[in-house]
């Protein structure tokens, strides 16, 4: 019963800036975020052929209780003039509601959870419901979810649909040069400039790579400071414990909640559409038709 847990805002993005922007509807509204993702998800069903299937989207995309620890949390994709976040592109926004509305129309999970990221939601699913799972982003952080044991891995986008990574345990091993169940720490001191996140100041990624080769978690980094633990270099162990004070915060910033309360919901994927007439009637409006039939097709309705 294979899980898929599709990162939405991923998805769309990848899509709306993949697509032609001339895909409209007879009304002249865009559709090219809406195909692109429909023909994505459509594809990867074929390939991995989940029996559930869960679209996560954002409850928060700047959760209270991360900005309450670090003020600068994806603070660089506020506009300090305002306040206000990063500014959706026009002729994305009027397409996510009119995506949503297929999402429900099909008969697929959309789920978000108040003052979490979608990251949250997915980490949550992978750790409370078995394997196999396949997460789908284009975000690294959700590589530190892979567990081998469990069946956990990331369907990577970072590159597209047909150059997609399948990333396991073994892959984040050869691209970091890291134990594979160690990318959170490795994170936690590289740092992560999309999401304002600075990591330690003076450790980039190759230091980053020796501390999670050496050390399971960051209570055995600083104590193996506080003790000149011989894999550490003076130059390192000054940095390690002059970061104490963020690394006392790093696993809640960086680290994915998986205790979320999630809905009791179907997530196996429907035997027949939910809503076949509004289905149609929506492929109709805006002329989604073949990215609508492949959906179909791959389910194998």
């Amino acid at each position: 019963m294979t899980l898929m847990l599709l990162d939405s805002a991923s998805l769309w993005y990848r899509a709306y800036y993949g697509m032609p922007d001339t895909l409209v509807a007879p009304d002249g509204t865009p559709v090219n975020a809406i195909r692109g993702y429909l023909d994505m998800t459509a594809r990867l069903i074929g390939i991995y052929r989940p029996n559930r299937l869960v679209a996560c989207i954002e409850g928060d995309w700047r959760p209270s209780w991360r900005v309450s620890l670090f003020p600068n949390y994806k603070a660089n994709r506020v506009d300090p003039a305002n306040g206000s976040e990063e500014e959706e592109p026009d002729t994305l926004t009027p397409q996510i509601p009119i995506l949503l509305d297929i999402l429900d129309a099909f008969g697929f999970a959309v789920i978000g959870i108040d003052d979490y990221e979608a990251d949250d939601v997915m980490a949550s699913f992978a750790v409370q419901h078995d394997g196999p799972t396949r997460i789908v982003t284009g975000d690294r952080d959700l590589f530190q979810m892979v567990d081998d044991d469990r069946d956990v891995a990331v369907v990577y986008l970072a590159r597209g649909i047909s150059a997609h990574e399948f990333v396991n345990r073994q892959w984040v091993q050869e691209r970091y040069e890291i134990p594979g169940d160690r990318y959170g720490l490795f994170a936690m001191f590289r740092g992560d400039p999309s999401d304002g996140l600075p990591g330690v100041k003076g450790i980039g990624q190759k230091g980053a790579a020796l501390i999670a080769n050496h050390f399971a978690d960051i209570h055995e980094v600083i104590s193996g400071a506080e003790a000149d633990h011989a894999a550490l270099s003076p130059a390192l162990i000054k940095k390690i414990l002059a970061g104490r004070d963020y690394l006392a915060i790093a696993p809640t910033l960086v680290q994915c909640a998986t205790d979320i309360a999630l809905p009791q919901i179907p997530l196996e994927i429907p035997k027949r559409p939910k809503d076949m007439k509004a289905l149609r009637g929506l492929q109709e409006q805006y002329s989604l038709g073949t990215s609508i039939d492949r959906m179909v097709a791959a389910l194998q309705w």
